[in-house]
């Protein structure tokens, strides 16, 4: 059965995000499966990771809004899927969604769709333009949180004949294992951040934007020293402003305002994200907003890292509080603070025991083979009906 199945997806770029990984992991294991795998994107930093002889590409504008350009993506899927005889097109965002219904419609080919994030609804016309990822065959959401929030907010536009389905995100668990972190890289890294051994690391991965809490975490490094005259730690944001010049000199004047500057690193990009995390002795996500899945919890998880995490959406289920990591009300600094405090009152041995309760949380639930097959199976289904 799998040999038929040739599966389209389309994303708008391929870039690094939690969106762009899954498409990629997601394409290169129906190629192992003898399934046909192909990819429609505009471009993207990992198209050049793409293995070429196993999944074929497509470069069209997917990325556009524009409504021509959409009406021209119909078409020019249409001839690809007729070309290629594709059974599954998947989309995984609401504009190239749009140009994927209707080809879909033309083609008598089945529709899928994943649902990434909570998308903003201000108005009755965004809401109309989101629910495209609601008219699939098969929906799939990330999360239990994102599940909730779509039967919370668009049930008007769910149709019983079409399946809701939760498949969790997943990471490569053999990628984001502590044990094959190469020394000698790790060295490297260690002298171009001007890492110091002899101090707790914390760190928090993110790009900078209000959302993900990079204010509230400076604070409670501030907290952490004044109400718990803790000073023996060094902290690294890690991420790009992505041309947020604005926030990005709002958190330096923070840091300047609490004379966190020896405390305090900025380091705007790491090519290797597990040697990262091998420099941490604990990570912090502090989004003030819901995370649809919360890649750093479980990634950090992998890497057997204990996680402070904010008691919104993702990580409420990938976090096990008190035994993993810990989870805080989000916004709160002060207990925020409270939580690195604890973590850093922890002997090595301690910090060990959580860092293992992480691992095997992870590879239990949130290994990328687990979402992988997760996904066939549901076209194998999808195809059956």
């Amino acid at each position: 059965m799998t040999s038929k199945i040739n599966v389209l997806q389309v994303i708008p770029k391929l870039g690094y995000g939690g969106a762009e990984t899954g498409c990629y992991d997601i394409a290169h294991y129906l190629a192992e499966k003898e399934c046909g795998s192909f990819i429609a994107t505009s471009g993207g930093e990992l198209l050049k990771y793409i293995k070429k002889n196993k999944v074929g590409v497509f470069r069209i504008p997917v990325n556009s809004k524009n409504p021509i350009i959409i009406f021209l993506n119909i078409i020019l899927i249409s001839f690809f899927i007729l070309l290629k005889k594709i059974n599954i097109v998947h989309a995984r965002s609401r504009a190239p969604a749009w140009s994927c219904y209707f080809a879909c419609i033309l083609t008598n080919t089945k529709f899928v769709t994943t649902f990434h994030g909570t998308y903003n609804f201000k108005s009755k016309l965004k809401k109309f333009y989101n629910s495209i990822m609601l008219r699939s065959k098969l929906t799939i959401a990330g999360s239990n949180f994102i599940f909730g929030h779509i039967n919370e907010n668009y049930n008007e536009y769910l149709n019983k004949k079409n399946k809701l389905r939760v498949i969790f995100r997943g990471i490569n668990v053999d990628y984001y294992n502590q044990k094959n972190i190469s020394i000698l890289k790790q060295e490297k890294l260690k002298r171009e951040w001007g890492h110091e051994p002899n101090k707790f690391t914390i760190l928090m991965p993110g790009r900078l934007t209000y959302w993900k809490g990079q204010e509230r975490f400076i604070e409670a490094l501030n907290i952490l020293i004044e109400d718990y005259n803790i000073n023996n730690f060094q902290a690294i944001l890690l991420g790009s402003d992505q041309g947020r010049k604005v926030y990005s000199k709002k958190l330096l004047s923070l840091v300047e305002r609490y004379s966190l500057t020896k405390k305090i690193k900025f380091i705007n990009h790491c090519k290797e994200m597990p040697l990262a995390y091998s420099l941490a002795d604990v990570v912090v996500s502090a989004s003030i907003e819901p995370e649809a899945f919360g890649r750093v919890a479980v990634e950090s998880q992998a890497m057997s890292k204990p996680i402070i995490a904010s008691n919104l959406g993702g990580s409420k289920e990938t976090v096990l509080n008190k035994k993993s990591g810990f989870l805080y009300k989000h916004n709160d600094p002060r207990e925020l603070a409270k939580n690195l405090n604890t973590v850093i009152q922890l002997n090595q041995e301690e910090l060990k025991l959580m860092g293992n309760e992480g691992r095997k949380n992870v590879t239990k639930k949130f290994d990328v083979e687990i979402m992988c097959d997760s996904n066939l199976r549901e076209y194998i289904k999808l195809l059956k009906n």
